[in-house]
C-alpha cells in the first residue's frame, strides 16, 4: 500500500512492514511541516497486508471523520493529518493516483471555502466546481457532524462567487445569517450550514473583498455610541456653567 498526497505536500510513500510516523518532527518517517501538524501526529503499523492507523494528535480524518482510535486502513481510503490531504492507494494504483495529484495542484480553484467553525475549523475547500456539502462520506465536502443533513447543499462556482442551492436539508443552509433555497455567496461573504460556518476567499487574495454580515452594523453601533458620550459631556459642561453662574 501506498500514500499519495493530493497537495505535493511529500512523495508518495510505500508503507513498509512494521510502524511509520506521520509528524513534523526530524524523527518522523514521513515528515510533514505544515500548519496543525504535530511532531508526532499519527503512526501508521503495517504487517503485511494488514494495515492500521494511530492517532496521536488532533485532528486526524479517515474518509471526513474523526478518528480517535486505532482503525484499520483500507485501499482507497482517504487520511487527513491537520490541512494535509493524503489517499491509500494499491501499488498498481500509484501511477494513476500521481497523475489525478498532479492535475489537482495545476488547477488553481478560482475560490476557497474556508471553516470558521465546527468540525471543519481551519480547514480550506478549494471549489473548481459543482460541489456537495453534507454529512456523508461521500460528500465533496464531508461535515461529521449531526447538525448537518446527510446532502445538505450544493455549490456552483460563478463569475460573481458561488451560487448556493439548499438540498432540503433539516436545519438550514444560510448566507451572511440569512436562510435560503438558493442564493449567491461573494468573497468575503459567509455561508452556514446551520451552525457549521465557513468564509469565501479567493486564492491569492490578502483580504476578503467584503466584509462579514453584521460587522457594518457593529460599526454604526460604535459610532452612535461614541457621538451619544460626546453629547453627554457636552450636556454636563453647560450644566456646570450654568451652575456656577447662579
Amino acid at each position: 500500500m501506498k500514500l499519495v498526497f493530493a497537495g505535493g505536500e511529500h512523495v508518495p510513500v510505500t508503507l513498509a512492514d512494521g510502524v511509520t510516523v506521520v509528524g513534523a518532527g526530524e524523527g518522523a518517517g514521513i515528515q510533514l511541516a505544515h500548519p496543525g501538524i504535530a511532531p508526532k501526529h499519527a503512526q501508521i503499523e503495517r504487517r503485511g497486508e494488514r494495515v492500521q492507523l494511530q492517532p496521536c494528535a488532533e485532528p486526524v480524518l479517515l474518509n471526513g471523520r474523526p478518528v480517535h482510535d486505532a482503525i484499520v486502513l483500507k485501499a482507497g481510503d482517504t487520511l487527513e493529518f491537520a490541512s494535509v490531504r493524503c489517499r491509500a492507494v494499491h501499488a498498481t494504483a500509484e501511477a494513476e493516483a500521481v497523475d489525478r495529484s498532479t492535475r489537482m495542484r495545476a488547477a488553481v480553484p478560482r475560490y476557497v471555502l474556508r471553516g470558521v467553525s465546527g468540525p471543519t475549523f481551519g480547514r480550506s475547500f478549494g471549489v473548481g466546481g459543482e460541489m456537495v456539502l453534507g454529512r456523508q462520506a461521500d460528500c465533496d465536502v464531508c461535515v461529521p457532524t449531526g447538525e448537518v443533513s446527510r446532502r445538505h447543499a450544493r455549490i456552483k462556482p460563478g463569475p460573481d462567487g458561488l451560487l448556493v442551492e439548499d438540498l432540503d436539508s433539516a436545519n438550514g443552509t444560510y448566507i451572511n445569517g440569512k436562510r435560503i433555497r438558493s442564493g449567491m455567496l461573494r468573497p468575503g461573504e459567509e455561508l452556514a450550514l446551520d451552525t457549521v460556518r465557513f468564509m469565501l476567499l479567493v486564492p491569492g487574495a490578502d483580504m476578503p473583498a467584503t466584509a462579514p454580515a453584521g460587522s457594518g452594523q457593529r460599526r454604526g453601533y460604535g459610532v452612535r455610541i461614541a457621538v451619544a458620550v460626546v453629547i453627554l459631556l457636552g450636556l454636563a459642561a453647560l450644566g456646570a456653567h450654568f451652575a456656577g453662574v447662579w
